[in-house]
């Protein structure tokens, strides 16, 4: 059965369309072209809102005092990490108006049916729960800093506010990144000149060598590809006919302009002396009058809302991409409520000790994307269009085995060998220190490497509904 074109005379009333006051009933189905809405613009800033925020300046404050590198080395790898990131986040979104489903359902055609539920569960873990619970932290310690009002309550304060504009769906999500792009963008770029007008440009840089370079790199292109597993599910709500450039180009460019001004900042203010007793997000605003201090805390928030507001929407999608038998009441918004609880609970777990943390959490989420964008990418260059094959996204026998394959390949290969984390140091690194960490890079290119050749001995095969 296929669904008449919007517009036509047989093409049902849309229930959900253009609807912002209204709790979106959609999961994992493809949307019928009379639901179809928006243009691609609309993407520009949903992709800008949630990175301009404190999780987005700790990046490049790490950079710095984590990394070792001076404020102009940090800005190169944070520019080059970030470009890499928002170019695939482009070209990903580019699915969303062609098959309607969220990012973890295209997922599919490179893994299979049942293949696909490991990344899904990969993703609705680390968008619903640890990305959640990163930036619900930099919200609390901001409301604390701000109130005076205690960690644990302003945590949940924020997360409250978190969960409810994830339950209401799609539409009220690019409506709230829509209203809160203005406030957040003046309110950083204030605070931005304020810090650069304060900072030592010439300062940094404790020998981190290209090491900490590479290290800076990975950890800027974790943040920016960490939105890749999402990228379809923000534009497939658009028409089919939506321009495809347009479609590419604005969550590209919002995603890059977004993390690397407000990353590059963060780097600036790493070189301005801040007490150690100072919580990140205080130490962030010390050197700020009082007024923008209190402008930036908001700010900081605010975007955190913004960012998590995404989390747990497409946390709770990557659930339902499991393509799993749940029981009705468990539906997307319901699978909100419970990615923001488990985030709430990571979140209160981490309040002390946030900054090694996240740290962490930045080089774990690119050890995992990196193979799973490789095989989603190699996969996309050598799919011709097939409508048989097209049909795999809800073709329950369709499998595709190389794709997982070469995902856990690329994940063996790079992670013991690269890895260069505090709590495991891979065998390259420990050897020789000045190789960072490049796990990303690693997996990416094993993993693309095996898919390849691993297509070329056998082709993945329609089941038996798909037509073949």
């Amino acid at each position: 059965m296929t669904t008449a074109p919007a517009g036509s005379a047989t093409a049902p009333a849309p229930e959900y369309g253009d609807k912002v006051i209204a709790v979106e009933t959609a999961g994992a189905d493809p949307i019928p072209d009379a639901e179809r809405h928006g243009s691609p613009l609309q993407l520009l800033w949903t992709w800008a809102s949630p990175n301009i925020e404190f999780a987005t300046v700790y990046i490049g404050v790490i950079s710095v005092l984590f990394f070792g590198l001076s404020f102009w080395q940090a800005t190169a790898a944070l520019l080059l990490g970030t470009a890499l990131g928002a170019l695939t986040q482009g070209v990903l979104s580019l699915d969303g108006p062609r098959y309607g489903v969220p990012q973890m359902v295209i997922g599919r055609l490179s893994f299979g049916f049942r293949g696909n539920i490991l990344p899904s569960a990969a993703n609705g873990l680390v968008a619903g729960v640890g990305w959640f619970a990163v930036n619900s932290v930099s919200a609390a310690f901001a409301l604390n800093t701000l109130t005076g009002l205690r960690p644990l309550p302003s945590l949940l304060l924020v997360v409250a506010v978190e969960i409810l504009i994830g339950f209401i769906g799609h539409n009220f999500v690019h409506v709230f990144e829509r209203y809160a792009f203005p406030a957040l963008a003046v309110v950083f770029l204030l605070a931005g000149v304020w810090t650069f007008d304060h900072a030592d440009l010439g300062g940094g840089g404790s020998g981190g060598g290209i090491g900490g370079f590479l290290l800076a790199t990975s950890a800027a292109w974790g943040y920016a590809a960490g939105w890749n597993p999402y990228a379809a599910d923000y534009s497939r709500y658009l028409p089919r006919t939506a321009n495809r450039f347009r479609t590419a180009l604005y969550p590209a460019l919002g995603l890059f302009l977004s993390v690397a001004v407000v990353s590059v900042i963060g780097a600036a203010s790493a070189t301005i002396a801040a007490p150690q007793s100072a919580t990140p997000t205080a130490a962030f605003t010390g050197h700020l009058p009082g007024w923008l201090g209190n402008l930036v805390l908001l700010a900081i928030i605010l975007g955190a809302i913004s960012a998590n507001a995404l989390n747990v929407y497409s946390g709770a999608i990557s659930l339902t991409a499991l393509g799993l038998d749940l029981p009705a009441w468990l539906s997307r918004s319901t699978l909100v409520v419970v990615s923001g609880v488990a985030g709430t609970a990571a979140a209160w777990a981490s309040l002390s000790d946030a900054g090694s943390a996240y740290e962490a959490f930045l080089l774990v989420i690119a050890y995992w994307v990196a193979p799973w964008l490789g095989v989603v990418l190699t996969d996309r260059l050598l799919r011709s269009p097939d409508p048989a094959t097209d049909a795999a996204l809800t073709d329950r026998a369709y499998t595709n085995w190389p794709g997982l394959a070469a995902l856990l390949t690329g994940v063996v290969v790079s992670v013991p060998l690269f890895s260069n984390q505090e709590k495991y140091v891979g065998y390259v690194p420990d050897h020789w220190p000045s190789f960072g960490d490049i796990t990303p890079l690693v997996g990416f290119l094993v993993s693309a490497g095996v898919y390849a050749a691993l297509r070329r001995r056998t082709a993945a095969k329609p089941g038996p509904t798909s037509g073949t």
